[in-house]
Order: structure tokens, then sequence, then C-alpha cells
């Protein structure tokens, strides 16, 4: 096994995928927390079920952020192309409640 290929990947280029990845991931995150408080106000299931659903996917990709440092250099642009893959889910599924939220229909 090549050594070169199971080292870690380069602090320098994760931190920086990690800073682009969480400003993001932020713009949605902010969004979520207007609708959030709009939503607390109406009181409606469907409205926290979406939004806790919407937390969760959050905090996975969290979660991945933090697990690319370990990942290994030859692992790395698999596990960027996956979380890339996520956060525009997370987009778009924060722009879709957003659209739902505001047409007055959030119910799945």
């Amino acid at each position: 096994m090549n050594s070169e290929k199971s080292q870690p990947a380069s602090s320098h280029s994760v931190d920086q995928y990690k800073d682009e990845i969480a400003g993001h991931v932020r713009d949605a995150e902010t969004r979520l927390g207007e609708f959030e408080a709009k939503a607390k106000a109406k009181g409606t299931q469907a409205d926290a079920s979406a939004i806790s659903d919407l937390k969760a996917a959050k905090q996975n990709i969290d979660r991945k952020l933090q697990d690319l440092k370990a990942t290994t250099a030859v692992n790395v642009s698999r596990a960027k192309a996956e979380i890339n893959a996520d956060v525009e889910q997370f987009k778009a599924a924060v722009n879709d409640f957003g659209a739902k939220f505001k047409s007055g229909s959030t119910k799945k």
C-alpha cells in the first residue's frame, strides 16, 4: 500500500473546504431560523416536524465535516462529493420548506 494514500488529507485544503461549506450551510441555516420563529408562532405539528428534519440534516453535514479531517487523502474526493450533495439537498429542502411555508402548506 502506498503510504502517501494512507496519510490524512492536507489540513489546509480541508480547512478551506470546511469554511466554504460552512458558508453555504450558514446561509441556509439563517433562513431556517427565520422560518422556525414564524412556525413556532403558527404552532403546527407539520412545521415543527419539517424543521426538526432539516436540523437533523444540518447536524449530519456538521458530523461529516468533522469526520473529513480524519479522512485519508485517497478518500477526500469521495467524502467531499458526498458532503456537497448533502449541502445541496439541505439548501433545496430549506428553500422548498420556505416556499411551502409562505404559501401556508407544509403538510407532507
